[in-house]
């Protein structure tokens, strides 16, 4: 074993000390996120769950990293009981996790208390839900409804004319004197992105804002997300099934079993021709804990189950089948 002296040993302690906190540069850090929801009245033990002397445990998110920088526009895609609303509605201010840690924009979302957490939810996010009804006020008009937001927030002046600015920007100027009835699903669903963009947020939340719209009326409600994103740099974090609205943006972020299994980056790269094409490579996420979430397809092609054998290279890492097994 080499000897390490003091002075050495004070050094990397130093190092580590100053070394800056994880995502301290994003504008959205998740850092181990857990939440666990108790049922006391459940009998049966499903997948993800375990019983406990008062019921059953729940662990929606089981440690969940995640990191979105400013002015990105992302996707987060996963299979029903994924956690991907949990984390959605924990982002929103709508719900607290059991551990862990969590920033949105210098927020810390375990330390607020019900006034910060209401002021979080007026300032700091915009949220657009899947049920349209959800979203807006049936007895407001368009332009009523995005005034609102602004008039809670003490902000009178200029009200009338951001809201008719908002929906312009987003194509549904003709809807501002209609209430929600008057409207199709599409437009009431970018009037709703109007709504949520109102005060300024810093961050714009939707989940599976085009699930209950046909793929030509989803489309044009992307574009709506799109342009606000371009327009006003607002950060979009979109929870979708839709891999029509997936494949558009530059990130999507997939999530397994509570936490974040793979990611798709897509760049623009142009050919020798001056022809541009969307190239997009998936990459597996590593957590903090150092855990990498496997492709499903893999494991079962090799037969890999309980253990692998790692190996480590000059510039990669090898996994093989556990050979013990055979």
């Amino acid at each position: 074993m080499t000897d390490i002296s003091l002075a050495e040993l004070e050094q990397r302690a130093t190092a580590r000390r100053d070394r800056p906190s994880y995502g301290h540069d994003a504008l959205i850090a998740c850092d181990r996120l857990v939440r666990i929801f108790s049922d006391r009245g459940s009998g049966g033990r499903p997948p993800g769950q375990h019983s406990t002397a008062d019921g059953v445990e729940v662990q929606a998110l089981q440690g969940l990293d995640l990191l979105v920088e400013e002015g990105e526009l992302m996707a987060l895609v996963g299979a029903s009981g994924s956690g991907k609303s949990t984390l959605m509605n924990i982002l929103a201010g709508l719900d607290v996790p059991t551990a862990g840690a969590a920033k949105v924009a210098g927020c810390d979302l375990l330390a607020m208390d019900a006034k910060a957490r209401l002021r979080y939810r007026r300032d700091v996010v915009g949220f657009v839900w899947q049920q349209t009804a959800r979203n807006l006020l049936p007895y407001l008009t368009a332009a009523q409804n995005v005034a609102l937001p602004m008039q809670l927030r003490g902000r009178s002046k200029r009200k009338a004319e951001r809201a008719e600015e908002l929906l312009a920007m987003l194509e549904v100027a003709d809807c501002r004197d209609r209430r929600p009835y008057q409207m199709s699903g599409g437009q009431q669903q970018r009037v709703a992105i109007a709504v949520a963009l109102a005060n300024s947020p810093s961050v714009l939340l939707a989940d599976e804002p085009t699930g209950e719209l046909d793929s030509a009326t989803g489309e044009q409600v992307f574009a709506a997300f799109r342009r606000a994103n371009e327009e006003l740099g607002t950060t979009i974090v979109i929870v979708t099934h839709d891999q029509a609205v997936a494949s558009e943006v530059r990130r999507t972020v997939a999530i397994r079993d509570g936490r974040t299994s793979s990611e798709v980056l897509r760049r623009t790269e142009v050919d020798a021709e001056g022809q541009e094409s969307v190239v997009a490579r998936e990459y597996a996420m590593l957590d903090r804990a150092g855990r990498l979430q496997l492709p499903a397809e893999y494991t079962e092609t090799l037969g890999m189950e309980h253990r692998v054998m790692l190996e480590l290279e000059q510039d990669h890492i090898g996994v093989w089948p556990d050979d013990t097994a055979r």
